[in-house]
């Protein structure tokens, strides 16, 4: 009977802890879906074509962008942005904006279009996706880092790969 209750205890911990890891994903796809304009155009990170061809704008503060950032990223920042400081790029290059999760980045993008940048993409997920996808992210654009800022600890449960920074 010991026994019985032993294994009864196992499958319903393992089928718990199962749920716990699956539902980690179902609670950040609602907070993205929650999060994003639907009719402001997003890209994936498997998107590697359009990523690589992409002016890559980094709307995180200063000390977000300094901890780690995708190789070639501009910081243009989010409360101090000003539309001058992307005044060299070619309205018609593509634009990737992205932020830690997109919310920045989509009001940086929106901020873009209506000064005439015509492709303008957010990275779904922002930073955080594109490390839990274990794409590489740097410091001082040359040294490949695991160090993520996640903003604050809360916004941090986001990020399941990667080395957190508050």
């Amino acid at each position: 009977m010991k026994a019985f209750y032993i294994l009864s205890l196992f499958f319903v911990s393992s089928a718990f802890i199962g749920q716990v890891s699956y539902a980690q994903s179902l609670p950040y796809k609602a907070l993205l879906g929650s999060t994003y304009d639907k009719n402001f155009p997003l890209v994936y990170p498997d998107q590697k074509e359009l990523i690589n061809g992409a002016i890559l704008l980094d709307t995180r503060e200063k000390n977000e962008f300094n901890v780690s950032h995708l190789k070639g990223a501009q910081w243009v920042g989010f409360e101090t942005f000003d539309i001058s400081s992307v005044k060299d790029i070619p309205k018609d290059q593509p634009i990737v904006v992205y932020c830690s999760i997109g919310a920045r980045s989509q009001e940086i993008g929106k901020k873009l279009k209506q000064s005439g940048y015509s492709e303008v993409y957010n990275l779904y997920g922002g930073i955080f996706h594109w490390v839990n996808e274990s794409n590489p992210v740097y410091h001082l654009d040359t040294l490949p880092t695991n160090k993520v800022h996640t903003f604050n600890k809360m916004w941090g449960v986001w990020l399941n790969k990667g080395e957190k920074v508050h």
